[in-house]
């Protein structure tokens, strides 16, 4: 395999990876992936049928993901496995409430922060938040204190970037002590660590 194919690959699977994650986070929206780099690799037609034959990440990279959970986040593929293990343990919830205040704080103008910190609450944060498809949105509610959640309710008259900051850290601990030390023992990373077949 060329060097400039399997790069295109690479570029490939993670733009896929990025497509899948913001479409669970944002479903009635694709204003969060660049539509630009999108057409340009003419993924549009190719998208679900190139991703099923994504090839593995290195195996490298892969072991470097036992470093810790910060190295693990830093994989755009690395997030994708996590999240499909958490899905099996039905707790997906964290992962994209994660991602998802990860890209609220990257956000600019006023007006884009209230829009994006509604919707994270109410997929989120919102008390007796089901799991269900309600308007197009998949509500996820995530496990924090009802102090955490309060403060949170409390600002959204007037969000800011920090209002999911307290709830973003809590689960992130849980992700550290709970999950990650699992998804290092589950089927779904150890498979990640076997040789491919092409090597």
């Amino acid at each position: 395999m060329s060097a400039d194919l399997q790069d295109e690959q690479t570029l490939l699977f993670r733009d896929i990876v990025i497509i899948c994650i913001h479409y669970q986070l944002f479903p009635s929206s694709l204003s969060y992936v660049r539509r630009s780099d999108i057409r340009r690799r003419g993924m549009y037609r190719k998208l679900f049928c190139c991703f099923c034959r994504a090839p593995k990440p290195p195996i490298d990279e892969v072991v470097s993901w036992r470093q810790s959970l910060k190295k693990l986040q830093e994989s755009k593929t690395g997030q994708l496995a996590f999240r499909e293990f958490l899905r099996t343990e039905y707790s997906e919830e964290n992962i994209l409430f994660w991602l998802a205040c990860e890209e609220y704080k990257t956000i600019t103008t006023s007006n884009e922060i209230a829009i994006a910190a509604k919707r994270i609450y109410t997929e989120f944060v919102q008390v007796d938040a089901p799991r269900q498809a309600v308007s197009f949105i998949t509500q996820f509610q995530i496990n924090i204190d009802c102090g955490t959640r309060q403060e949170i309710t409390n600002s959204m008259s007037q969000p800011t970037l920090s209002c999911f900051d307290k709830a973003q850290r809590l689960i992130y601990k849980l992700m550290k002590k709970d999950c990650y030390p699992r998804f290092l023992k589950s089927e779904i990373y150890q498979g990640l660590l076997e040789p491919s077949e092409a090597s």
